[in-house]
């Protein structure tokens, strides 16, 4: 069910736009504390778990193809993938905002954000990025080397993405290769080594990006038409549901195959399937939902793909522990 509880204003508290009223942060998190976590999204955890769930299905995969099967050092793997994700979509959020600060200004839905509204300065969320990262990086320490080497690597993305929309029209692609990077270190924090099962995951959870980011992105074409931010969304325009079926497809079709390449047995393929099929139909049931011109209805439609994610990873995870 898609959420209209949102806050299209911008208090005089603080709180951001297009954070959910009554949130955490905003009603009992210390006031100190909340310029800081509104940084990290804490009152928007959308977006954590869209960083989540590509490491559980990339971990859930990884031991599907495991002929030895699941063990206990998995679930640290599962759980260290979780609180990684809370920080480094943290910090990658505090970046985001410290490259973006100018335009956030600009615009209608963020210029409520805690750098363009003046309750932190530059120099603080700098700090506090640091902090994120650093945290982040501890828990990396106690992933395999392969996995340690893959999560260095995806800084260069993490950095990148917030200029992408200042030189493509497809940041969505860069977004989609940062985000997803977690299929890719969860499989190798079990395997020690990664292949071409888990590339698979990998594109189709990049798919998967650029179906609700451009959806997410239809928010501020108006304003990003005004101050020249590039994006899926003006690029496709009216022709985005046709883009986005397109994308859909490919989620399914990649996790298909990777699903297939994996070694799963017949019990594996069936909880597997049921995942796919719920996945595919939460996808289908975004699209006849879709408005391209109601920007409440897109925020809401981007939110509800924690759910998308969140059936294929339950499926995949019963399947991985059979």
């Amino acid at each position: 069910m898609m959420d209209t509880n949102i806050n299209q204003t911008s208090p005089a508290d603080g709180s951001v736009a297009d954070s959910v009223r009554g949130n955490w942060v905003d009603t009992r998190a210390p006031r100190w504390t909340r310029p800081y976590l509104r940084l990290s999204r804490a009152d928007r955890p959308i977006g954590t778990w869209l960083l989540l769930l590509p490491c559980w299905w990339g971990l859930s995969l990884a031991i599907i193809a495991d002929p030895s099967g699941p063990t206990l050092y998995d679930a640290w793997i599962a759980i260290g993938c979780g609180f990684g994700a809370i920080l480094m979509r943290g910090a990658g959020c505090t970046w985001n905002d410290l490259a973006d600060r100018e335009f956030d200004a600009a615009v209608a839905r963020t210029r409520s954000r805690p750098l363009p509204s003046g309750q932190v300065t530059a120099r603080q969320a700098a700090i506090w990025m640091s902090i994120q990262a650093a945290l982040a990086f501890c828990i990396l320490l106690t992933f395999s080397p392969a996995a340690i080497g893959l999560g260095i690597a995806s800084l260069g993305l993490i950095c990148i993405y917030p200029f992408a929309k200042r030189f493509t029209w497809w940041p969505q692609v860069f977004l989609g290769l940062a985000f997803n990077w977690g299929a890719l270190l969860a499989w190798a924090a079990h395997s020690g080594a990664i292949g071409v099962s888990a590339v698979l995951p990998y594109l189709s959870g990049i798919c998967w990006t650029l179906f609700y980011d451009t959806i997410y992105a239809h928010q501020d074409k108006d304003d990003d038409a005004l101050i020249g931010v590039k994006s899926t969304a003006r690029l496709f325009g009216g022709d985005t549901k046709t883009w986005l079926k397109k994308f859909g497809f490919g989620s399914v079709a990649l996790m298909t195959l990777a699903i297939l390449t994996s070694g799963a047995g017949p019990a594996e393929l069936a909880f597997s399937a049921l995942g796919l099929v719920g996945f595919c139909g939460h996808l289908v049931w975004q699209l006849k939902k879709l408005d391209i011109d109601d920007p409440d209805g897109c925020l809401a439609l981007f939110r509800a793909n924690r759910d998308t994610g969140l059936i294929l990873a339950v499926f995949l995870g019963i399947a991985a522990m059979i």
